[in-house]
């Protein structure tokens, strides 16, 4: 039992030992527009019958949100509306589905979202979320924002595709500070 407790640090040494002798890896550099900035988050229930992307955008206008994710959402429909994967049109779902997921960016200037549902066998599907996907008791929802970033949508030569374009937010100006008056 000793022997093989002394074979085992030995090997655990010579591990040590290759580890500390082995050159460093290099990190990969971060592409150009990797950027960061402090995030703002908000947290907010969407009531039944309203539509999702509909109030999501709305919401964007209403905080003037030019940089901002989806953190977390769930929730339930009763009708899914998706552009699949390499398709032009819209498909419909009726009936109950769960949210399991709902991922993107989401600017005043342009979002790309995605949401994945399963049914009630558990068949999940998902795509691109489109305008027609009534809530049916809620969703959950919590969002971040980028205050320092502007998302827009360009063109990319690659596909022609509206691709998501990184910014340094516009500076806001400072407000003007009134010197007090000298107490006389």
């Amino acid at each position: 039992m000793i022997r093989l407790l002394l074979s085992g640090l030995l090997a655990l040494q010579v591990l040590v030992a290759a580890a500390q002798s082995a050159p460093a890896m290099s990190a990969r550099p971060l592409p150009a527009s990797a950027v960061s900035s402090p995030m703002r988050a908000y947290a907010l229930r969407l009531k039944p019958g309203e539509d999702l992307r509909q109030q999501l955008f709305a919401f964007a206008e209403q905080h003037h949100i030019k940089a901002g994710a989806i953190l977390t959402c769930v929730g339930s429909l009763t009708t899914t509306s998706l552009r699949l994967a390499n398709q032009e049109e819209p498909t419909v779902y009726k009936g109950h589905f769960e949210i399991v997921s709902l991922v993107g960016t989401l600017s005043v200037n342009g979002s790309h979202l995605h949401l994945s549902v399963s049914d009630s066998t558990g068949r999940t599907i998902g795509g691109h979320l489109l305008d027609g996907n009534i809530i049916y008791t809620t969703a959950e929802l919590v969002l971040g924002e980028l205050p320092e970033l502007d998302f827009r949508r360009e063109t990319d030569a690659t596909y022609g595709y509206k691709e998501l374009s990184v910014y340094p937010a516009e500076a806001k100006p400072a407000k003007f500070k009134r010197k007090p008056k000298p107490v006389q």
